[in-house]
């Protein structure tokens, strides 16, 4: 077993060395990766076909498929080039004062619907609004993603491992909100003020194309306003649905894949160009991380980072809740914090045998899988969403960009909610 676990390791971080090295596309990478974790967890043992299969999150994918094909419907309206110049206008062509309007819109987008929703809805706007005002469109498009991660910790549907650990502690939307609402708000000051410090340059821009977009009529940029009504409706009925699906017992993929079916129903536009459109190598990258870090859970690793963690729990629960919160961060920034999630459920819910005050280590595991997914490119499935679509524009996302920006966000915003948490302990110690 242990020999699986060494083995599963190193060839977990020969593919991630090899995907932030960028010299082959990060997605035949975790492809060779996963084809290689299955392979070698088969003649080892520690790993099976059925399980790679299982540790697929098809509910991510369902998800992204039918954000994906929703988004592109909006941008054939014309719905986005409305959208970017109205903003363009508000922002007076400060790159500082959009980054502002962007990040708070991400920030209230992200507490109400699901971060990868978020980004797969603001990010082509980002872009756009960049290219009509002529400038980088760098720390806007770094903005957006790292406040989509930290803005999704607050309430119980921003984030995946938030759905998962409220479920299996009973926690409400409210307690989320009242409990973590207040460190995030600091958290959202720390990484905007770093944002601020490391896009200095590109921040102090003037704008190339500012007295042509005062020119520009938002209202012509709309081409089918009968079909952007349309999928505009169903998006909305998405949104409520995803509110709902406690309720009505639906998980967030089916309802955006239906969203996408009665959109595509009413708008009939041409599917072959609507489909080119989704970004599939995505949903290969993702699927393929599942499978590999579906090897790591398998072989125990994950596991075993877990039961570390509560042997603490017994001897000190402020310091065993900060170590949870920087082992879930830390491992959120080199894999998908979902598995990482799961396989600390069952050790947070044993705890209670032992007369241990459990509440803390969810607010903790809460706060560390969230904001820790800022580190890297492929901490958060929205960082990954946000590096590949970047790909557009004159200055894509590279790991070192990221590496310049993330990283730093990550490491300073754990550290507020870590003093944050110890001096707010009492309150932490509640449901």
């Amino acid at each position: 077993m242990i020999a699986g676990q060494v083995v599963s390791v190193l060839i977990f971080l020969v593919t991630l060395f090899a995907i932030l090295s960028e010299r082959v596309h990060r997605t035949i990478i975790a492809m060779v990766g996963a084809a290689v974790m299955l392979v070698v967890g088969m003649l080892m043992g520690f790993y099976s076909q059925a399980q790679a299969l299982a540790a697929i999150d098809f509910n991510t994918l369902g998800l992204l498929l039918g954000m994906m094909i929703l988004v592109r419907l909006l941008e054939q309206t014309g719905f986005f080039a409305y959208i970017a110049i109205l903003t363009g206008k508000r922002s007076g062509g400060s790159p500082w004062r959009l980054l502002l309007i962007l990040g708070g819109a991400t920030v209230l987008l992200s507490m109400v619907l699901d971060n990868v929703t978020t980004v797969v809805l603001i990010v082509p706007m980002v872009i756009l609004i960049a290219e009509i005002l002529g400038l980088t469109p760098l720390p806007l498009l770094m903005a957006v993603a790292l406040l989509s991660n930290i803005g999704g910790v607050a309430t119980l549907v921003g984030d995946p491992p938030n759905v998962l650990i409220g479920s299996a502690a009973g926690l409400s939307f409210a307690s989320f909100l009242t409990h973590l609402g207040p460190i995030i708000i600091v958290a959202l000051v720390v990484a905007l003020a770093i944002l601020r410090l490391v896009f200095r340059r590109e921040l102090a821009e003037r704008p190339r194309h500012l007295a042509a977009l005062a020119h520009l009529d938002e209202k012509e940029a709309l081409r089918d306003r009968d079909n952007m009504v349309k999928t505009l409706a169903v998006l909305v009925v998405v949104v409520l649905g995803f509110f709902l699906h406690g309720t009505l017992h639906l998980q967030p993929a089916t309802i955006a894949l239906a969203g996408a079916a009665a959109a595509l129903l009413w708008v009939r536009p041409d599917v072959d160009d609507t489909l080119r459109h989704v970004e599939w190598g995505v949903l290969l990258f993702f699927a393929a991380l599942f499978v590999m870090t579906g090897g790591l859970q398998a072989a125990g690793v994950l596991a075993r980072v877990a039961q570390a963690v509560a042997g603490l729990a017994q001897a000190n629960p402020l310091w065993a809740s900060l170590v949870l919160l920087w082992a879930a961060a830390l491992l959120s920034a080199l894999v998908d914090n979902i598995p990482f999630t799961i396989a600390m459920i069952p050790v947070l819910q044993g705890l209670g045998g032992f007369g241990i005050a459990v509440w803390p280590f969810w607010w903790a595991l809460a706060l560390g899988a969230g904001l820790g997914g800022n580190g890297t490119t492929i901490g958060a499935t929205a960082n990954v969403i946000t590096v590949n679509l970047s790909v557009k524009t004159h200055r894509p996302i590279t790991t070192g960009i990221w590496l310049r920006s993330g990283l730093p966000v990550m490491l300073a915003t754990c550290l507020a909610a870590s003093i944050l948490f110890a001096l707010l302990f009492g309150w932490m110690s509640t449901p």
